[in-house]
């Protein structure tokens, strides 16, 4: 009776949390999740088409038309149930030594930005701030009352510059510079953060988008501390790639350290594909360092299945 009983508590937490994940993607990013591109013109004229990086940054007059307070930054997302070959179980014990983790866990990320200048100074520039979150829910380690194994915090201000140029046959679309913060608001010996100068470059052509980023850690930010050398593991940048096949989005990100005595990067892939009108299933998978700043200096193997938002509808 009693394993019965416990059975349904915990398949009643499962639900009850991928319930709670989806109404907090769908309420939290509600004013967002409207696509600028289907804004009505006037005398119901046709609309072009707006790519990827336009609404993303409404680059472009028409994807301004309507503007809102709040819209989306990165991907928002749930992996309702994401397997990580290689814990790191040993991150965890420097705290607590009985801590134990699982393998299934549950993963999400919320991420949202803000206007808060258009056209700086008259030039065609933006002022942003941007908010991303990402937590590690260990949902299935029932034994331990299910924590959350980890949250990383990462807000950033951000200068958009509208570009027009191009290069290796790309159409630049956007260049960016600001600040970004990272922690993980853990105590020590758990605590993780760095402070950093980052940069983007935006390029398009048709139905694919590259972004280029860049970072540089602050000097005598706690990335010396917390992190040392963080720089050996996650280099100085990563690609984005994303390709758009109909209503289909197929992702892929490289990072590396480019030092090739210990030589040190990360790839994640990612296949969004229709689901609901505002949703899309989602599966990502990520093989290497710095997935998360508790994991930054350890290697790991995850594959993963969800939703998304599909921003790019």
């Amino acid at each position: 009776m009693d394993d019965s009983r416990n059975l349904t508590t915990r398949v009643t937490r499962v639900a009850l949390a991928l319930v709670i994940l989806g109404g907090l993607l769908t309420a939290g990013l509600s004013a967002a999740s409207r696509d600028p591109s289907q804004t009505a013109a006037a005398g119901n004229v046709k609309e072009k088409k707006l790519s990827y990086f336009t609404r993303l940054w409404e680059l472009d007059k028409e994807a301004r038309e309507g503007k809102r307070g709040v819209t989306y930054h990165r991907s928002n997302y749930a992996l309702a149930f994401s397997y990580n070959t290689w814990p790191n179980v040993a991150a965890v014990q420097e705290a607590d030594p009985t801590k134990t983790l699982t393998k299934p866990e549950v993963t999400f990320q919320l991420s949202f930005k803000a206007k808060l200048w258009e056209d700086v100074l008259g030039r065609e520039m933006d002022l942003w701030f941007g908010y991303t979150q990402r937590s590690f829910w260990q949902l299935y380690n029932f034994g331990d009352s299910s924590p959350f194994r980890e949250t990383n915090y990462e807000p950033e201000v951000l200068l958009n510059f509208r570009t027009r140029f191009r290069i290796l046959g790309l159409q630049s679309r956007f260049v960016t510079v600001g600040l970004n913060h990272q922690s993980n608001g853990q105590s020590e010996p758990l605590s993780r953060s760095w402070n950093r100068i980052v940069a983007h470059l935006g390029l398009e052509r048709g139905e694919f988008s590259l972004l280029l980023t860049g970072w540089y850690p602050i000097p005598g930010s706690a990335a010396n501390d917390d992190n040392r050398r963080i720089d050996r593991y996650i280099g100085y940048g990563e690609v984005w790639a994303f390709y758009f096949l109909k209503k289909h989005r197929l992702g892929v990100m490289l990072r590396n350290n480019l030092n090739f005595v210990t030589n040190r990067g990360a790839l994640q892939l990612e296949w969004s594909f229709p689901l609901l009108e505002q949703f899309s299933g989602y599966v990502q998978y990520f093989l290497g360092y710095g997935e998360s700043l508790l994991d930054y200096n350890h290697r790991v193997n995850r594959i993963g299945i969800g939703f998304i938002l599909s921003d790019w509808n």
